[in-house]
């Protein structure tokens, strides 16, 4: 499937209005009549990058023929751009690889390709780089991934307590100094949370990853998190809107608006893999 909606019967009454034959829709975009057909009877969809040039055939507007309502990902800019992987290949010097890593979310584009290729597709670098984050699973509304040390504790403190609740100030320093024999005060995490102070030991660091129950990773540096450690983060913020119900709760509508079986079953394997990926509690806590 194109990664816009595609229905043939649209296209089809969109060329019948211009009087336009199959044969001259398929001219305009380099395919013979009986793809063109097929098309129309929706036994075949077109490639993404088709679709620009069927819609300016039809005398149409892309988001009208072809809608898409999701945020644009790397391969819907590329596909609207009217440009096929090798095509975008080529704008950087590469094999088709880095696109089809960066387009299935496996590895992100090299920075050295984020300026030709946001020109190729005729869009900002913030934009392509935002559309970069989508093909990654990271939606725009997903909170910034936390950077200083206060932005990492307030985000643990409001997202990885799903059924319990949060330790407090006092608590959070409490368990630093059990654990790396520090004498960090409940001031001190205030501080640290409010921003007002912004720099804290490495054991301090490892205290506190022990306090909030992550990997001491997550605490190492105030660079953004990478991968994994963003996944354990992201996971705590999945995990605690199963808890509070949005996400289960659907299922509990009946009458064929709550989610299938399927997706259910597809549910509690995600979770299951991400509870293996978060730390165990402490003994007693």
């Amino acid at each position: 499937m194109p990664p816009r909606q595609f229905d043939g019967r649209r296209l089809r009454a969109a060329r019948r209005a211009k009087e336009l034959s199959q044969k001259d829709v398929g001219a305009a975009v380099g395919v013979k009549a009986p793809a063109v057909s097929r098309w129309e009877d929706n036994q075949e969809f077109p490639k993404g990058e088709k679709l620009p040039g069927l819609a300016e055939a039809v005398g149409e507007r892309l988001d009208d023929l072809f809608p898409n309502d999701g945020p644009a990902d790397l391969q819907l800019l590329r596909c609207d751009a009217g440009l096929s992987i090798t095509q975008a290949a080529e704008v950087i010097n590469a094999s088709r690889v880095p696109v089809s890593n960066a387009e299935s979310g496996r590895r992100r584009l090299n920075d050295a390709y984020v300026q030709p290729l946001a020109q190729a597709y005729g869009v900002t670098e913030e934009e392509l780089l935002a559309a970069q984050d989508v093909s990654f699973g990271l939606r725009p509304d997903t909170p910034a991934a936390p950077r200083t040390v206060g932005e990492k504790i307030n985000y643990l403190v409001q997202h990885g307590y799903f059924g319990q609740e949060a330790p407090s100030d006092e608590e959070i320093a409490r368990r630093v100094n059990e654990h790396a024999g520090t004498a960090v005060t409940t001031d001190d995490i205030v501080a640290l949370r409010a921003g007002a102070a912004a720099e804290a030991s490495d054991v301090v660091r490892v205290g506190l990853a022990h306090a909030l129950q992550v990997p001491p990773r997550v605490f190492r540096d105030d660079a953004e998190l990478g991968p994994d450690e963003r996944q354990i983060l992201e996971s705590l913020v999945f995990l605690g809107s199963i808890s509070r119900g949005q996400i289960l709760g659907l299922a509990a509508r009946g009458n064929g608006e709550g989610l299938s079986v399927e997706m259910m079953a597809k549910i509690n394997e995600v979770v299951g893999e991400l509870r293996h990926k978060l730390p165990e509690a402490p003994d007693g806590e």
